[in-house]
């Protein structure tokens, strides 16, 4: 009866949609008015304590063992649990007893490795042709398919540079190659990038081998904190912030400003909360090992006390949802072969992670920042107008 109390409470304020319960004892409750859009069955009580101590791990490890059912859309379902001002979502009484982080070179390197070396077989089941895992850009709008998209991003990305053929770019956490690869072959450009992914170091190296790129490519798998004394024109840097931790991000962009040349521009490009920082105990845990998503105030605090400037910033908030949708269609279209590799805990938990992460950008909970960022007011030759970032 305290249990059924307890989850009464917990759920009948929690969405803005309506939403039928079904409890272990086999009785049910529509929480909203109308007919419900997503039922939630439990097969089994979760502990009071385990949702007190932290809601986003007990609920999402209870789905992922399968002692939640969700009939309907899981991202509806937690947009909906965003958008409720009464949800547990947003309760401070639930955003406690977090997995404590580390961010030493070591961690980083066992954090990233964790999730980016699940393996390259993996990835090309859902991920474009591209093999890029980061926020598309859809220039025109859902006409774009995802392939289509990421290419766009890249190009949005290096044109914003304003990049000039024989100058250097670093490219910081690089991924799969594409951005840093395209920049060697169509803007001219001399470029080194840096991973901790192995499989992502050897698929690099082979791409550049493949596409005859050895006397303007080089990838290394090492820290980005370990490069000594060069210097690059240019610096980008997509979805890698996120990773390095709360109290290393101003190290982070005091490494950005090191490695540019005195006129050198970077465009940083990640997720951000308008609403300030914070982090999510399950995604942490299962995820994303020492995750941190960084408050808009912090990002700009830390790029002006490193003695560098904002050119510009643009939000891609909606873009992003747009991409985890694609993916997690892209998922379950071979969800078979990826519970045939993966296993069922494993499959779950990736579902449910995409479907979190679009809810999160839908709801407006947290974006996706790009911020062109210069080495001083006079350390830039940039256009006057934004105009050059759409010539075709």
């Amino acid at each position: 009866m305290l249990e059924k109390t307890f989850y009464k409470s917990l759920l009948s304020h929690s969405f803005n949609i309506p939403v039928k319960v079904v409890y272990w004892d086999g009785k049910s409750a529509v929480y909203g008015e109308g007919e419900p859009e997503v039922t939630i069955t439990f097969k089994e009580k979760i502990p009071i304590r385990d949702v007190t101590k932290n809601a986003s791990i007990a609920l999402g490890e209870a789905y992922m063992d399968g002692k939640i059912e969700i009939d309907g859309s899981i991202q509806k379902l937690i947009t909906a649990a965003y958008e409720s001002a009464g949800s547990f979502m947003r309760s401070s009484k639930f955003r406690k007893f977090l997995p404590k982080q580390g961010h030493s070179e070591k961690e980083s390197e066992s954090d990233v490795q964790s999730h980016y070396d699940v393996g390259n077989d993996f990835y090309k089941l859902w991920l474009d042709d591209t093999l890029t895992y980061s926020c598309a850009y859809f220039e025109h709008g859902n006409r774009d398919d995802l392939t289509r998209a990421q290419i766009d991003k890249v190009h949005h990305i290096l044109k914003k540079l304003d990049p000039k053929p024989g100058k250097s770019l670093l490219d910081i956490g690089c991924g799969w190659g594409t951005l840093m690869l395209t920049a060697a072959k169509e803007y001219g450009l001399r470029v080194t990038g840096v991973t901790l992914s192995e499989e992502q170091f050897n698929l690099v190296q082979k791409r550049i081998k493949d596409e005859g790129l050895e006397n303007v490519a080089e990838v290394l798998l090492v820290d980005y904190r370990e490069l000594g004394d060069r210097k690059w024109d240019y610096i980008t840097s997509v979805g890698m912030f996120e990773h390095v931790g709360k109290e290393n991000l101003g190290l982070y962009f005091k490494d950005i400003y090191k490695y540019l040349t005195s006129d050198g521009v970077a465009l940083i490009h990640g997720i951000t909360r308008q609403q300030g920082g914070a982090f999510n105990g399950w995604i942490n845990k299962y995820i994303f090992p020492g995750g941190y998503i960084p408050g808009l105030d912090e990002m700009v605090e830390h790029i002006v006390e490193n003695n560098m400037q904002i050119s510009d910033m643009e939000m891609l908030r909606r873009h992003y949802q747009r991409t985890l949708e694609i993916w997690d269609m892209n998922f379950n279209a071979h969800r078979s072969q990826i519970e045939d590799m993966m296993g069922d805990r494993f499959t779950r938990m990736w579902d449910l992670y995409l479907q979190a992460c679009a809810a999160s950008f839908e709801s407006g909970n947290i974006d996706v920042i790009q911020y062109l960022i210069t080495k001083g007011p006079s350390g830039t030759n940039l256009p006057m107008t934004r105009d050059y970032v759409y010539e075709k």
